[in-house]
């Protein structure tokens, strides 16, 4: 169904999907029985993790899921709020480490094992970054994603979960994730060309590169405002993407340095203790 142009006053539409809703209350449910069965754990964390739920609700069932296949900008906003807002709020949620508090010896055994260890190493979350992020928007991957709700379904869900892998590392979270903060910057630097590459190649399109919006515009759409949407799309995930990756590097810089300044106090008292 051809959709209206948006207004403002569509600001208070919902769309209640019933599989990614389902989903995300399992999600919710499963973290909240486990911090049950935890011996401790600190409620912060539980927040953290609920924001996320909170954020992939907004992203997907809020007037921005209402409209993500009728403006390619709209999409750019919700994979922007679910990679690089909602999935960082999950890994600072500590799942896993969840997992293990509340499962025991069985899924720690099974966190341990080569193939999760291999799949949750900080070049894997890296590189799957680097690799998803053009594949599903630069190719007709996207396309075929808006002719098919079940492949954005399993697009959504891709981008929490390759934004999990990725920020796991730059959060210090769960055990086995730890990166030397000066190595965290550089990790989250060397990703920023992602976006930007991206973001400018859709900004710079001399065409729609994906034909699916020519039929799912809403109605009134002309082939100029098509492509000036995708332009639009493109310059969301160039400067936004950007921008927040900047952010993000913030505390990162100043958690260096921290550990630059307590390696020095205890460099010194070493050093004070010897007579040197």
């Amino acid at each position: 169904m051809v959709k209206t142009q948006f207004s403002w006053h569509h600001l208070n539409q919902w769309q209640v999907a019933l599989f990614p809703t389902a989903l995300m209350v399992i999600a919710g449910i499963v973290y909240l029985l486990a911090v049950r069965r935890a011996s401790t754990w600190p409620r912060s964390r539980t927040l953290l993790f609920m924001a996320g739920l909170v954020v992939t609700f907004l992203a997907t069932q809020s007037v921005i899921g209402v409209y993500d296949h009728e403006y390619f900008s709209v999409h750019m906003v919700e994979h922007l709020a679910l990679i690089m807002v909602a999935a960082p709020l999950f890994a600072a949620g500590r799942p896993l480490e969840l997992a293990v508090r509340a499962g025991g010896a069985r899924v720690r055994r099974t966190l341990d094992s080569g193939a999760v260890r291999l799949l949750l190493h900080p070049l894997v979350g890296f590189g799957l970054y680097l690799v998803f992020i053009p594949i599903t928007h630069l190719t007709g991957f996207f396309n075929l994603m808006l002719t098919h709700e079940w492949l954005h379904h399993i697009e959504e869900i891709g981008f929490l979960v390759v934004g999990y892998l990725f920020f796991r590392p730059v959060l210090d979270a769960e055990d086995g994730a730890g990166v030397h903060p000066g190595l965290r910057l550089v990790y989250v630097m060397a990703a920023v060309p992602v976006d930007t590459f991206t973001g400018l190649a859709l900004a710079m399109s001399s065409h729609n590169p994906f034909p699916a919006y020519n039929t799912d515009s809403p109605a009134g759409s002309t082939p100029t405002s098509i492509l000036d949407n995708v332009h639009l799309g493109g310059a969301i995930m160039w400067i936004g993407g950007d921008a927040l990756m900047l952010l993000i590097c913030i505390p990162i810089a100043i958690a260096w340095v921290r550990f630059e300044t307590r390696r020095t106090r205890e460099l010194d008292r070493e050093l004070d203790a010897r007579g040197l």
